[in-house]
């Protein structure tokens, strides 16, 4: 990842806290041993060697950048680090308790390249890449959820309950995957069934080699199983292999090349359970070039992906606030 000079010195001057034009900084000072401690801090094996501040920083930030990166749209994560310590609220100065100014100085600087800083609900500063709105680091859905986190994940756990699979395509998949990185996306719905040919959505992946790959979804809202009939909130799985099957054989159109492709992969997504038997009659009815095109997610990774990632909530899914009536019932008199 290449900056231009320019903005490499001008976050360095941030780094350092060097005074602005106007005689101030919203940024801690930083001297030769601080400099030190503040790349050890970010897990950078960096030591000053006396030079002039602002160039050694400069140099240091440039060496980060140049690490190994997951895609044009994630930097390193050395980088990540860089960006949270200097939004570090305990470094707040005087006429900056909340950091808003430091967040706009930084802001000013990283825009210049296309990103965004900001605090979440945490106050911890974040990354973002503003051309595809995602935020830089990619989230482990795996890692314990705070007390926050666990409340909307119980509220979305709720709105899944009651959103019907249009509403689950619409306000929880479609801007998830879109956080993720895929891009493109496209909802087929469930207006046209005539266009849809096994998918109710398709997207596509630019990987960091600049080849692309196509993802078809195939969506349901409740729990899939391998029972012979149908149950209340369920769907056959055999249904689904005939879905997936089309999916894999279909083109799709792709505008921005002007030619049909194939899809590359199979998501099969429940806002349910996928039971382990649904999972294995898939797999034993698909040879084996298309079982590894076919990926599953069910209830589970879509509440641990969607929460970490910190993504609003649906409107749906947040408490309603109590209207107080006005006139009771009771006639006072």
């Amino acid at each position: 990842m290449k900056w231009k000079s320019r903005n490499l010195r001008g976050l360095a001057e941030l780094i350092c806290g060097n005074v602005g034009p106007d005689g101030v900084s919203d940024f801690r000072y930083r001297s030769s041993m601080y400099l030190t401690e503040f790349f050890q801090d970010c897990n950078l094996d960096y030591t000053h060697d006396g030079s002039s501040r602002s160039p050694w920083v400069a140099s240091r930030l440039e060496e980060v950048l140049a690490q190994p990166h997951r895609g044009p749209t994630v930097p390193p994560d050395a980088f990540i680090r860089i960006i949270r310590a200097v939004l570090d609220k305990s470094d707040a100065q005087k006429g900056d308790p909340d950091r808003s100014k430091a967040l706009a100085a930084l802001n000013t600087v990283l825009t210049r390249e296309g990103w965004e800083a900001f605090y979440d609900e945490h106050s911890i500063g974040q990354l973002r890449h503003t051309a595809t709105n995602t935020i830089a680091e990619m989230a482990n859905p795996h890692r314990p959820l705070t007390p926050v986190e666990l409340q909307r994940r119980e509220q979305l756990t709720a709105y899944l309950d009651r959103c019907t699979e249009d509403e689950l395509i619409e306000e929880v998949l479609l801007p998830l995957f879109r956080q993720l990185g895929f891009h493109r996306i496209t909802a087929a719905g469930h207006k046209d069934k005539a266009l849809e040919y096994g998918k109710d959505m398709w997207m596509k992946y630019t990987l960091p080699t600049l080849h692309v790959l196509y993802f078809g979804i195939q969506a349901k809202k409740g729990k899939l199983d391998s029972a012979g009939v149908g149950k209340a909130g369920s769907a056959n799985v055999a249904e689904i292999h005939n879905q997936v099957t089309m999916m894999l054989g279909h083109e799709i159109f792709d505008p921005e090349l002007n030619r049909r492709v194939l899809v590359d992969h199979a998501f099969i997504v429940a806002g349910g359970e996928i039971t382990k038997q649904a999972r294995n009659w898939i797999g034993n009815k698909l040879d084996a070039s298309k079982r590894s095109q076919v990926m599953f997610m069910d209830r589970d990774d879509i509440l641990n992906l969607f929460i970490v990632t910190n993504l609003p909530l649906p409107k749906n899914a947040l408490p309603q606030d109590k209207v107080l009536d006005p006139f009771p019932d009771d006639i006072p008199f």
